[in-house]
């Protein structure tokens, strides 16, 4: 599911990320493991009201990476 990240249709970051399960576009969201709870831990009480799954396994750095930027990643949303 990492190599969607690269080159599916996707949000990086928290704020596109709220929007997106918000507005009903999320099919699934990774959080990494190593970023802080106060930006996860929002995420994933609206990703459970949502039903959207979550993934929260990798480090920012890999989800950085998955998804193609240079900067770790705290949330890739894909859509």
């Amino acid at each position: 599911m990492l190599s969607d990240l690269h080159s599916g249709n996707k949000v990086v970051g928290a704020k596109q990320s709220r929007r997106a399960i918000q507005e009903g576009l999320a099919r699934k969201v990774f959080l990494a493991s190593d970023a802080a709870p106060a930006l996860t831990a929002p995420l994933l009480r609206l990703c459970r009201q949502a039903s959207v799954p979550v993934t929260a396994s990798r480090t920012m750095r890999e989800l950085g990476q998955a998804a193609g930027i240079q900067v770790g990643a705290s949330v890739v949303t894909l859509l």
